[in-house]
């Protein structure tokens, strides 16, 4: 578990690793801190002197981000069975023991489950719905689908057996985001297998404001570029929506003062379709998110979309060049 400054989380997603059901003596919670400057370290020592027995280690991860926490989380592993773990995600407490059941019943090389999306507070709660729906994130299955046992081009906080970790390689340490994504795919890429489990469950906090939801997106989408510069076969064409529309709407914005009304559309054909999502959604989750919804699922599409298209800028000199080997 790779955590930067969780203290008002950390307590919870490290302590749910505590209390799985699987046998103590077999299991082992590594997490890299990336130098936090709140309270995580303290809380995180403190968790580790409560337990009878030391099953839970503090390594550094200088670097500071996710892959290089990970690619050192492995390093020092002596499991057989590896779990890729976020700091803002409380699993339930049969989720390692489910888990190593599906790898062997399986044979997949990677499974993981559905993760339902709850809000931090009540504020939080239309962007908890609207990071469920697939207007929101689109086809993200491990979001999506609750109760079908599938496979996929790509599973969040994922079990990996150790031997197809050391096959793949570590984590790309270029990638400051979507770095499991770029893993899933080298591992297809080899012949793997990637399972959905309903069985396998977890708890995932949203962000809980719209600045946080934004940023956390746009550099969803920056990264994404980077990836697709790597493996453009990855790409599915709903990557390429959020982008298209903020190009569209920049574009018809340029030549408003010339004429108005493809602004017009564009801007009228979006509000609708978000305000039928949003009844959608509210349907069954409550009447009191629907005029929050829309502009929580503008923030989505508008910060993916705008990180992709600084990307493609930003990265655009990358596109001859090889994609360089993961470094650890």
């Amino acid at each position: 578990m790779p955590v930067r400054n969780e203290a008002a989380f950390i307590r919870h997603s490290a302590g749910a690793l505590l209390q799985q059901d699987y046998p103590g003596e077999l299991l082992e919670i590594i997490v890299a801190d990336g130098g936090s400057d709140d309270a995580t370290r303290e809380i995180l020592d403190s968790l580790a002197r409560e337990q009878a027995a030391p099953r839970l280690r503090i390594i550094d991860n200088p670097e500071r981000i996710f892959s290089t926490g990970f690619n050192r989380g492995v390093a020092a592993a002596d499991g057989e069975v590896i779990v890729m773990m976020g700091g803002h995600t409380v699993v339930a407490h049969d989720y390692v023991s489910e888990a190593v059941k599906a790898l062997e019943a399986s044979g997949a090389d990677c499974v993981g489950g559905f993760i339902e999306t709850v809000a931090m507070d009540a504020a939080s709660e239309p962007i908890a719905l609207a990071m469920a729906s697939k207007f929101g994130v689109g086809g993200v299955a491990f979001r999506t689908v609750r109760d079908e046992l599938r496979d996929v081009d790509t599973v969040a906080f994922g079990a990996y057996r150790r031997a197809t970790l050391d096959a793949l390689g570590p984590l790309d340490e270029e990638l400051v985001r979507n770095q499991d994504d770029e893993l899933n795919y080298r591992l297809r890429g080899r012949g793997g297998r990637i399972l959905l489990v309903p069985s396998i469950r977890s708890r995932y906090h949203s962000r809980s404001s719209l600045r946080t939801l934004a940023r956390q997106y746009f550099w969803y989408g920056y990264w994404k570029v980077r990836v697709m510069q790597k493996h453009p076969l990855q790409m599915r064409w709903c990557h390429f929506v959020p982008p298209l529309f903020v190009a569209s709407l920049v574009t018809a914005a340029a030549i408003a003062p010339l004429t108005v009304w493809p602004l017009v559309l564009l801007s009228g054909a979006y509000v609708a379709a978000a305000l039928s999502a949003a009844v959608v959604v509210a349907a069954t989750a409550g009447w009191s998110h629907i005029l929050k919804l829309p502009l929580i699922f503008a923030t989505l599409h508008l910060g993916y979309g705008a990180g992709f298209l600084l990307g493609l800028v930003r990265f655009a000199h990358r596109w001859r060049r090889a994609a360089p080997p993961p470094t650890r």
